[in-house]
């Protein structure tokens, strides 16, 4: 898994995109997996913070349980794309972070809390340009594309940049 800093570095034009759609609105649907397998959906905030990118949780909250027991997450920015916003979706596994001094210090507060870490296994960004849907999309080990699909067309794989 891939840590904030190292996408970033990896694809700073997308890490850039995606790091203001999720810092444009508050609240994001955040996907965890259940005990049964089954999946979860739950609203969260994101923060970005020292080169890391972080959720949080009140204690025993049924998201950091899930989180705890399998690291599994998805987190989607949605916006209207066709009215020239773009969506952004990343996924990965969630490491908690458990020093009381080190989560009370990222939060700000002593107040108890969960607190993870987002290591990254994908990151992907939707829009409509002109009338074609585009999608950039960063995997772990092989790096960024980007592909279009004209008009309903087939998807065509188009240069970065």
């Amino acid at each position: 898994m891939a840590t904030w800093q190292r996408f970033s570095e990896e694809a700073p034009a997308l890490a850039e995109k995606i790091k203001e759609r999720f810092t444009a609105e508050k609240s994001h649907v955040l996907a965890t997996v259940r005990r049964d397998g089954s999946p979860r959906v739950s609203g969260s905030e994101v923060d970005f913070r020292e080169q890391d990118l972080l959720i949080g949780s009140m204690i025993n909250a049924v998201k950091a349980k899930d989180l705890r027991r399998d690291g599994r997450f998805a987190i989607h920015a949605a916006s209207a794309i066709d009215e020239g916003g773009a969506d952004a979706k990343v996924a990965g596994k969630a490491v908690e972070i458990t020093d009381p001094a080190e989560v009370a210090r990222l939060q700000g507060n002593d107040e108890p809390a969960h607190v993870f870490r987002l290591d990254l296994s994908e990151v992907v960004l939707t829009w409509v340009e002109g009338n074609s849907l585009m999608v950039e999309i960063w995997k772990e080990g092989q790096g960024s594309k980007r592909l279009a699909r004209p008009d309903n067309g087939p998807v065509v794989e188009v240069a970065l940049g």
